[in-house]
């Protein structure tokens, strides 16, 4: 461990303080801390009063979400997070995974590094929050923090409300440390190996082949294209390189986005709708995949593998395949720390 000292040419007098370590803190959206009324009430309100999500005004926005949406979407949303939570553990799942992410880098990291880097996570909403771990971080030495949102895909909804939220933590430092953000890794070749063999190996353990891989992409509002979000493409070039690595042509994979909110027209097509018509068209045996989550979480467990299914099956399909996120497999860890150890080159060689 690092001990506290005093930093060089300092008086006699001057207290010690710890430094010298790099922290490696990552990120992800966040859960709530159960899925009961009060704890799924402050986790939306926290989550749907960021305007990077919203981004309404205020005057006009806020109305409407604490009197109507607040008054009755944390009964739905606990619902839906009661049927995929992990009772054993009492926590969501995208908690669980986190964690256990987080425990793999950990040993990664260490073994590359040692005791010179110190690796933790956040949430950008709930617990644990950015604010608690950057403030840990300070404390236990880490006079530098490479900070790593978990979106392979760069949106302002996501990465950038991340960035804003690490941001504000070292307004509240003292003494700042340096910082780093990792960008998107969306055509990281180590990432879309690692999102191959997910494919082939689900696809290996089928008796049916599945006619189509939709890769479905967390939607948002059509309008952030238009305004410059790189979203969009990025989860195009995903699909592509995907499907080169697969060796497979066109009509083998589409891309569809999910999770639509709101009156907006967001970017198609829908999940929820595409995969119907492709069962009206004869595609009677399909496989989902989640490119842009690093974890499984409400959007996957609960959203694609009962909502999207059951709109494909009500449509006359057959066999409906969920391909899990990367979560914690190896192949996964691999490629996230050589997104690591690439960002941390003249900090830690």
């Amino acid at each position: 461990m690092f001990d506290a000292t005093r930093p060089d040419h300092a008086a006699a007098d001057h207290p010690k303080v710890k430094m010298g370590r790099v922290g490696i803190l990552l990120a992800n959206l966040g859960t709530p801390d159960d899925y009961s009324y009060w704890p799924m009430r402050r986790y939306l309100n926290e989550f749907l009063s960021d305007q990077r999500v919203i981004d309404y005004p205020k005057w006009k926005w806020q109305p409407i979400l604490q009197g109507i949406i607040l008054s009755k979407r944390p009964f739905s949303s606990g619902e839906a997070y009661k049927s995929i939570w992990n009772h054993d553990k009492g926590e969501s799942p995208l908690m669980t995974i986190t964690k256990d992410q987080t425990a793999k880098l950990r040993d990664a990291m260490q073994e590359r590094y040692g005791d010179q880097v110190m690796v933790d996570f956040c949430m950008r909403y709930g617990n644990p929050s950015t604010k608690s771990k950057v403030s840990e971080m300070v404390a236990a030495g880490c006079d530098r923090i490479l900070f790593f949102p978990l979106y392979p895909q760069y949106a302002g909804a996501t990465t950038a409300t991340a960035n804003d939220q690490f941001f504000r933590a070292l307004m509240d430092e003292a003494w700042q440390p340096a910082s780093r953000t990792v960008p998107a890794y969306f055509d990281e070749p180590a990432y879309i190996d690692a999102l191959a063999g997910s494919v082939e190996k689900a696809y290996s353990a089928l008796e049916t082949k599945p006619d189509v891989l939709v890769c479905s992409y967390h939607g948002m509002p059509e309008r952030y294209l238009q305004q410059g979000d790189p979203y969009h493409c990025q989860c195009a070039k995903t699909s592509r390189l995907l499907k080169e690595r697969l060796g497979w042509s066109d009509d083998q994979l589409v891309s569809t986005f999910q999770s639509r909110f709101g009156p907006e027209e967001w970017l198609k097509p829908y999940t929820v709708e595409h995969v119907a018509e492709l069962a009206r068209q004869g595609k009677k045996n399909i496989a989902v995949i989640a490119p842009a989550f690093s974890a499984d979480c409400i959007e996957t467990l609960e959203e694609i593998n009962e909502e999207i299914k059951e709109s494909f099956e009500e449509a006359g399909g057959q066999t409906f395949t969920y391909i899990p996120c990367l979560n914690d497999d190896d192949s996964h860890i691999g490629a996230l720390g050589k997104v690591i150890e690439d960002n941390l080159k003249g900090w830690l060689d």
